[in-house]
């Protein structure tokens, strides 16, 4: 078994302390250039890689790394168009401050704190974790800098993210003054426990994610105030953000007697689902059906009638904010805006 090569074996072959080794390889000033290259070559010939980047990390104190937190698999966030805009705004302020960029994934339903505890990173971005997750706690106990990102929201911990309440009741007071009052919804990311279908007052408001809870409650509220009584609204809860869900969900809806007028849908790609489904039934939009999506992520080419958040915006003001160096406020508010296309008109 060969020797394992470290500081001090290249000190004794080159004869100088183990100190100025390391010079060489972290502080290279230090040195002459001549002495310098010697080392150098001395190590290569040994073997020698460098010095264990953790190790190093510690010892001074930070890592020129970002870490970033969400519960979705790589897979799917790299093919979510609002979770690309996000990771995109946050690579880019990472980028801008000189630092890498290391996704810590927490898949729904699984939690796994070890990966936040070993990480070797400067500071946290925490994006969409449910309340009460190990890794937030575990985030918490590192004592790094923090920003949460929509959920969940901490007691004096900085937190980032739009007026849910406000954007939700916007898409339903759109649809109120058309004249629609049968409504339906689609909804995901309330829980991560496999269930799918009719969903009641009761389990909306126990959703594990603040920001649903936020955002149903944001749909209900302006409906109530407009008289609806929200135990006849049909809400239907998907397990996964995909077109073929929403299809799925368009179908129970479009079923139901009476049959919604509207459909609001807490998700672009959902919404792109309950447009299929419609098309399948020869349902005509927006003559016979209207539908609402969130996040203008994707709805454009649709000409889908959506709630846009800017989340390139969200993910580079998190990241910027967090490598500052300064402390954030705990609540920051961002914009959103609703978007009118052509999947809303009055009812017939």
């Amino acid at each position: 078994m060969a020797e394992r090569v470290t500081l001090q074996t290249i000190a004794d072959r080159v004869g100088v302390s183990r100190a100025t080794v390391s010079y060489a390889f972290s502080r290279p000033d230090q040195l002459s250039a001549e002495l310098r290259e010697r080392i150098l070559r001395v190590a290569d010939e040994l073997g020698y890689a460098g010095p264990n980047p953790t190790a190093r990390s510690l010892r001074l104190g930070r890592a020129g790394v970002l870490g970033l937190i969400f519960t979705e698999t790589l897979p799917y966030a790299l093919g979510d168009p609002y979770a690309i805009g996000f990771l995109q705004g946050v690579a880019a302020a990472a980028e801008e401050a000189g630092v890498g960029l290391l996704l810590l994934q927490q898949p729904g339903g699984v939690e796994r704190p070890e990966l936040v505890r070993n990480a070797v990173v400067d500071a946290f971005v925490v994006f969409c974790l449910p309340d009460g997750h190990a890794a937030l706690d575990a985030v918490l106990a590192r004592r790094l800098p923090t920003l949460l990102v929509d959920e969940p929201i901490v007691d004096g911990v900085p937190h980032l993210g739009i007026d849910e309440l406000a954007a939700a009741g916007a898409a339903v007071r759109h649809l109120l003054d058309l004249g629609h009052r049968r409504l339906g919804l689609a909804v995901v990311g309330m829980y991560h426990d496999g269930r799918q279908g009719w969903a009641g007052p009761d389990r909306q408001e126990a959703a594990i994610f603040r920001a649903m809870r936020e955002r149903m409650r944001g749909y209900r509220a302006a409906a109530e105030a407009a008289g609806l009584d929200w135990s006849q609204v049909p809400v239907y809860e998907l397990d996964d953000n995909e077109r073929e869900s929403g299809r799925e969900a368009g179908r129970a809806l479009l079923a139901r007697s009476p049959r919604p007028t509207a459909i609001l849908c807490n998700t672009d790609v959902l919404a792109l689902g309950v447009l299929d489904a419609a098309a399948e039934a020869g349902v005509k939009v927006p003559e016979e059906l209207s539908v609402v999506g969130f996040s203008d992520a994707g709805a454009e080419e649709a000409g889908l009638t959506t709630i846009r958040q800017y989340s390139r915006l969200a993910g580079h003001t998190a990241g910027r904010m967090v490598l500052s160096g300064e402390p954030a406020p705990e609540r920051t508010v961002l914009p959103h805006e609703l978007v009118v296309r052509g999947t809303t008109a009055p009812p017939r």
